[in-house]
């Protein structure tokens, strides 16, 4: 590091640069470390004093210090002494990406408030921070989350029990939580509000008794447990804007409305957009998006419109492209030269007193796409057939087993005197009519190719619910009381938000199993008194993180100065 004096007409500023080499271009640049004031700032705050010769000795000092960080440590270790009992030498730093989120994120300022509102004598922030880095790197129960967070290199300071006494301060605030986190995330990351994704899925339990929000309903993975339901908006970016929990009984089209209006008050929102699935566009839900500055897009069953509108929507003839005036017929088209294009026709309905634009879309690639979808889940049930009819039992209607139906009268007219199982030829016959087809209806006149754009973008909030269902193991619940239930869907939703922001960081280059893989194998072996070494291996995702987060981790030894101003970094 070296002084650089930038002069102007008026005065004389001092700055601390250092030299950089760029591996990439092979190359040198300077880079400005700090910014020391200038010369009569600097003269005035020493009292006269000259403010080159201490800028140099101030310099000197930080060249002094860096050289310290910099020596070669060496480290005597002996084949004839054991090492000693119950010390912990291996350490996760993966959660330290987590952490510098978490803090940008304002959610330590926001546990301080908490905090002074009902003054408990345990730390609020650090048992959060630990519940949502361990649920993103090592996600299990309550139990063993608080074994687990001491494997992260900056030890927790809770006991077992004031985990479950946080859950319940956490439950209690979960709204303020929402809408501050909101207003934190526009510091972070510009948040696209003009398009608002919902959905609704279920978790189940593994219990039996039904009980306070545990109850039965139908269950995403059909299984015969009680069940909570959980209702989330998306915004058009893909982060999770907000949450609510509900019994496992609720008609889950009854959801929507109330988180909505959350939003609107809470969050200070007015103006967008609400797209979900067929499932939850009753028309109370349409209509309460049909009138301020609100707007609906949502999928349409073909099969569930009235005679005339599926005639409508299945006739090959009247089909358009966007920005093109000519009228096409879907029955002639060319399948190398069409396949990539989506051809659509509108029209606007009345029904119910609600008027909006049915939009059918018809595309080749779509159309193929399920039909080996089809073809695939027929193989299975002819196979079925063939070698375990006993697995034929009741389906779902998109269960592979649909396609299998039973006969129990001969050709003749005589009961069977077994059962005899076909592939039913006239329900492959009846689907495929429907191959290729899509329907949306909304309220906006804006152009179709920017309905299907916002539209196509629903498979991101089923991704959400994925992730955590699966990576973040957030199902099954092993919770019984309902303030705490609710405290464990808040601590997903917050692990989620940080995901996705982590996601957006990395310019969404990595798939979701390598990156919760790479900061679970970010581990750190303890040398004391001296630093850390990485065990892991340098990939190019350690590379992306350390460049997203202008930190890094990856030297041969991280001393332990250098640790302590990570650990820094990674909460301002």
């Amino acid at each position: 590091m070296r002084l650089k004096v930038s002069k102007s007409k008026n005065a004389a500023s001092l700055y601390v640069i250092k030299s950089i080499y760029n591996s990439k271009t092979q190359s040198n640049s300077s880079k400005i470390v700090e910014k020391l004031g200038t010369e009569a700032e600097l003269r005035e705050k020493l009292n006269g004093a000259d403010p080159y010769k201490w800028a140099k000795e101030y310099i000197k000092e930080l060249n002094k210090k860096e050289k310290e960080e910099k020596r070669e440590v060496l480290v005597k270790y002996s084949p004839a002494k054991i090492i000693d009992k119950d010390e912990q030498r291996s350490f996760n730093g993966g959660y330290l990406f987590l952490q510098k989120i978490y803090h940008e994120l304002g959610l330590h300022k926001i546990c301080n408030r908490i905090s002074k509102k009902y003054k408990f004598d345990f730390d609020l922030n650090s048992i959060l921070s630990r519940l949502i880095y361990s649920r993103v790197i090592f996600p299990a129960s309550k139990l063993k989350t608080f074994k687990l967070s001491s494997k992260f290199i900056e030890q927790p300071n809770f006991d077992l029990h004031q985990i479950y006494r946080a859950l319940e301060v956490i439950a209690k605030e979960t709204d303020f939580i929402q809408a501050a986190l909101y207003n934190n995330s526009l510091k972070v990351s510009k948040r696209n509000t003009g398009v608002l994704y919902y959905d609704c899925t279920n978790y189940f339990f593994e219990i039996e008794q039904e009980d306070g929000i545990k109850q039965y309903g139908p269950s995403k993975e059909h299984r015969p447990n009680p069940i909570v339901q959980m209702g989330l908006f998306m915004d058009g970016d893909g982060i999770p804007l907000a949450f609510s929990i509900n019994r496992g009984n609720t008609n889950e089209q009854l959801t929507l409305k109330p988180l909505e209006k959350k939003i609107l008050s809470d969050f200070e929102l007015s103006k967008f957009v609400v797209c979900t699935d067929a499932g939850l566009a009753s028309l109370d839900n349409r209509k309460f998006n049909d009138k301020d500055e609100r707007a609906f897009i949502t999928t349409q069953s073909i099969k569930k419109l009235k005679k005339h509108l599926k005639e409508w929507a299945l006739d090959s003839e009247g089909w358009q492209l966007s920005n093109d005036m000519k009228i096409y017929d879907i029955s002639a088209l060319d399948h190398e030269k069409d396949k990539d294009k989506i051809f659509y026709k509108e029209r606007w309905i009345k029904e119910n007193g609600l008027e909006q634009r049915l939009v059918v879309t018809y595309s080749l690639k779509y159309r193929d796409y399920q039909r080996k979808i089809r073809n695939s889940q027929i193989e299975r049930a002819q196979k079925t057939i063939d070698t375990n009819p006993t697995k034929i039992k009741k389906h779902n209607q998109n269960d592979y087993k649909r396609f299998i139906e039973k006969i129990n009268i001969t050709r003749d007219g005589e009961v069977a005197k077994k059962e005899i199982y076909n592939i039913d030829l006239d329900l492959i016959s009846k689907e495929e009519a429907y191959d290729g087809f899509y329907g949306v209806c909304t309220n906006l006149e804006d152009d179709v190719s920017e309905i299907i754009k916002v539209n196509h973008r629903r498979w991101e909030i089923e991704e959400c619910f994925r992730i955590m269902k699966s990576e973040f193991k957030a199902r099954p619940v092993y919770l019984s009381r309902d303030d705490r239930i609710e405290a464990h869907f808040t601590t997903c939703f917050i692990s989620l938000i940080i995901y996705r922001l982590l996601e957006k960081k990395l310019e969404e280059k990595f798939t979701c199993d390598e990156i919760i893989s790479g900061l679970k194998n970010m581990n750190f072996y303890e040398i004391k008194g001296e630093g850390y070494i990485p065990t892991y291996t340098r990939t190019d995702l350690t590379d992306a993180l350390h460049e997203a987060f202008d930190f890094r981790t990856d030297y041969q030894i991280v001393n332990t100065r250098q640790m302590k101003k990570i650990f820094k970094i990674t909460k301002s």
